[in-house]
């Protein structure tokens, strides 16, 4: 039945008030586009000409160099309206020196344009220091007094970036403070950038500056428990922060308390992952007294994978009673042994929370208190007070003794790697030797990185050897592009990187362990080279890559071959990134 005039009427009202923001994307997005020149830009720079209202520019999956850049710079300059710089993957293949020059002209377009940016996206770019330089003038413009969201995730920024771009935001801070309208940054996403302590602290000081952040990732950046403390002590002053990723960073039983004492002051806060952070039973205890009177509206919590035992994790569930929002809780990965994950189990069964538990498959099987906190309490710096002077320190890891004598004995992280090498050497030679899934979980998911490279020094001399690591490693990891790229990325950048290993040398080995170059010896190639060639397409993309030895590569790849026309997708993926570099 038709509805009468007033219902009409009241309808139309209602849409009046209504209000649907809508934000117009001009997007190239996964176009693969190589843009040198101005002309070959005229595509995008028409585009953005032709567009009624450019409130978002996504040029992300493509390479542009510094005279395409500059184009498409100029067009922006005209477009006041944009808000949104989605530039992230936008520069594979380029030379360390085009990158500030390009940023520099995209930069200039919205900062002549008068625009106010809410996002800038720049993800994924290798640029490291240099490039965070190239971004000050437009981070420090009225052009981001606007901004609330900023991603720079696996930029290679290092610790010298993170203290430009920490001093970056202070200073736009400050200009927009005067201008009287504050830089009120909501999202900072900062993960795969080996910020370490230096650059987590001085990011921390941004943090304490700003005060108005919601949401804060910054995993797997190398950060300890002295970089956790400062973080979390600026976390205090952002009262709002609903999301808190510090996944894969060592805080040991230091920093879990240092960030458990800032728990009640975060209100707000809704997902915590801190797995993969060594957290430890008593780094557990301490987060779980905390969580107990505080952080009410916590929806997920993640502590997988931190050497956590059963003490520690029936501390943490008791801890979330009273949390009505939760809807996701991971423990897996940790030492709660089969009886301790029965009660934890049991526990949260008969509090209405065992729906929120998520797998504990790979649990690492109850272990022995005084073996699991003592020694990674020292890995982690240490938790005792300084000792009298005369007072001999004497570590002890699997036999090996360290005193103060040792050469290996100097800043608390240098200690920590010393310890993490001497401890895991043998398992990871029996996983380089003959890599299987069950050695590579033997390995510590958090230093598997590290101590990767590190055993590989020795077999540097011989490009043979390396060829055979990386292959066999990629073969059994195929499926597990995460672990994949894990273990396969130290091998070639320490290989690349090294004088000791000859590059053309090592290209032929890695040809020939792959079955697409024959060699003076018998190898046995692998009958599936889909993974070699990820981490290759992947490795491509990297700063160590040397391009000029993408010719080697284009030759053999090309070349008809049933080993390729299996795995065709990935030969596809890799023979595009090397066309592009």
């Amino acid at each position: 039945m038709a509805g009468t005039k007033d219902d009409v009427q009241g309808v139309a009202e209602l849409l009046a008030k209504t209000k649907v923001e809508q934000v117009n994307v001009v997007s190239f997005k996964g176009k693969s586009f190589k843009l040198d020149s101005e002309d070959d830009a005229v595509e995008v720079v028409n585009a953005i000409k032709a567009s009624k209202d450019v409130q978002a520019l996504c040029l992300e999956g493509n390479t542009i160099g510094v005279d395409a850049a500059k184009a498409i710079g100029e067009a922006l300059s005209t477009r006041k309206e944009l808000e949104r710089a989605l530039w992230s993957d936008i520069f594979t293949g380029r030379l360390r020196s085009e990158i500030p020059l390009a940023l520099g002209h995209l930069s200039d377009g919205v900062i002549t344009a008068d625009a106010q940016l809410v996002e800038l996206d720049l993800s994924d770019n290798a640029f490291g220091p240099d490039g965070v330089k190239a971004c000050v003038k437009l981070l420090t413009s009225k052009a981001c007094y606007s901004l609330k969201t900023l991603k720079l995730n696996n930029n290679g920024l290092g610790v010298g970036g993170g203290k430009i771009l920490s001093k970056a935001l202070i200073d736009c801070h400050k200009t927009s403070s005067e201008a009287g309208t504050p830089l009120q940054l909501q999202v900072f996403i900062s993960g795969r950038n080996r910020l370490e302590n230096p650059g987590a602290t001085s990011l921390a000081e941004a943090f304490q500056t700003i005060g108005s952040l919601e949401e804060v990732q910054m995993p797997q950046n190398g950060i300890l428990h002295e970089g956790i403390a400062a973080l979390a002590e600026a976390f205090k002053s952002n009262p709002n922060l609903k999301i808190l990723n510090l996944n894969d960073n060592t805080f040991t039983s230091k920093g879990a308390t240092a960030m458990a004492k800032v728990l009640p002051s975060l209100k707000n806060l809704e997902v915590i992952n801190f797995g993969d952070c060594l957290v430890k039973t008593e780094g557990a205890k301490a987060l779980a007294k905390s969580l107990r009177t505080s952080v009410n509206n916590l929806k997920e919590l993640n502590l997988s994978f931190d050497e956590i035992n059963k003490e520690g994790a029936l501390a943490i569930v008791e801890a979330l009673e009273s949390k009505d929002s939760l809807k996701k809780l991971e423990l897996n990965g940790n030492a709660i042994g089969e009886d301790g994950i029965e009660e934890v189990k049991g526990w949260l069964e008969s509090n209405g929370r065992l729906d929120a538990l998520g797998s504990l498959s790979d649990d690492e099987g109850e272990v022995d208190d005084d073996e699991g906190e003592e020694g990674d309490e020292e890995l982690g710096g240490g938790d005792s007070d300084d000792g009298e002077a005369g007072d001999e320190l004497n570590l002890s890891v699997t036999g090996v003794s360290l005193k103060p004598e040792s050469p290996l004995l100097g800043t608390d992280e240098e200690i920590e790697k010393e310890l993490i090498k001497v401890t895991n050497t043998d398992v990871v030679k029996d996983f380089l030797l003959g890599p299987t899934l069950e050695k590579l979980k033997k390995i510590p998911i958090k230093q598997r990185s590290f101590l990767i490279a590190e055993n590989l020094r020795d077999h540097l001399h011989d490009a043979n050897e390396v060829a055979r690591f990386f292959v066999s490693v990629c073969v059994i990891l195929k499926d597990d592009e995460t672990s994949l790229l894990e273990c396969s990325e130290p091998i070639l950048k320490t290989a690349f990187e090294s004088d000791m290993c000859k590059e053309e040398g090592l290209v032929s080995a890695l040809l020939i362990h792959m079955g697409l170059l024959k060699g003076e010896e018998k190898v046995e190639s692998a009958k599936d080279i889909s993974g070699p060639l990820t981490a290759l397409e992947h490795a491509a993309k990297q700063p160590y890559f040397p391009t000029h030895l993408k010719s080697f590569f284009i030759a053999f790849i090309s070349k008809p071959n049933k080993l390729l026309e299996s795995c065709s997708e990935a030969r596809h993926r890799f023979l595009q990134t090397l066309y592009q570099i």
